[in-house]
């Protein structure tokens, strides 16, 4: 069967297989389906192989070259899970601030060991930011450029102490760059 033609649909719960113009073979059920974008939703088998998980793959049905219905689901799917819209829309903000304090530090000049310890630090302390090319931690410690432990000051206390440690760690001083995209490679 080729894409769905005027008044055919796909029911949601359906399974089905595609071959995409690609020769790839995708299988699985129906969790949407748009008619006037021709966009399919299904939820397949996890690539990662984990348990209770899948992937969900959307499909371009103008680049498919065949579909086929394994078992049509006639009865009335269940009803969607309800989404915590405030949970996110904080997740979406958090995210935002993420990368627009990536992309300052990018455009300030900070070294990629500079930015790697960020992102430590950032993991575990939320309350971290950057003040020119310095990394601010609780607006208590404030660390200079080269990032060393040496270059860790503030009050004397568990925030200087805690974030020394973590400087000191060296899983944030051995990667380097490739290229020109600013991928992060382990060091062999």
């Amino acid at each position: 069967m080729a894409a769905p033609g005027p008044g055919e649909y796909f029911s949601v719960g359906s399974h089905v297989s595609c071959l995409t113009c690609l020769g790839q073979q995708l299988q699985g059920e129906v969790v949407a389906f748009d008619y006037q974008s021709k966009m399919l939703t299904l939820k397949c088998a996890p690539s990662s192989g984990k348990a209770n998980v899948s992937d969900v793959v959307l499909i371009n049905l103008a680049y498919v070259s065949e579909v086929d219905i394994i078992n049509d689901r006639t009865e009335t799917p269940p009803p969607l899970a309800s989404l915590n819209v405030s949970k996110l829309a904080n997740r979406a903000r958090s995210e935002k601030e993420d990368k627009l304090s990536q992309a300052y530090a990018i455009s300030a000049g900070v070294s990629v060991e500079g930015q790697q310890l960020f992102q430590t630090i950032h993991k575990t302390i939320k309350d971290c930011k950057w003040q020119e090319k310095n990394i601010m931690v609780m607006d208590d410690v404030v660390i200079s450029p080269p990032y060393q432990v040496e270059n860790c000051k503030g009050k004397e206390g568990s925030a200087l102490s805690h974030v020394r440690k973590i400087v000191s760690m060296p899983s944030h001083h051995s990667f380097t760059v490739e290229g020109n995209i600013g991928i992060a490679v382990p060091e062999s």
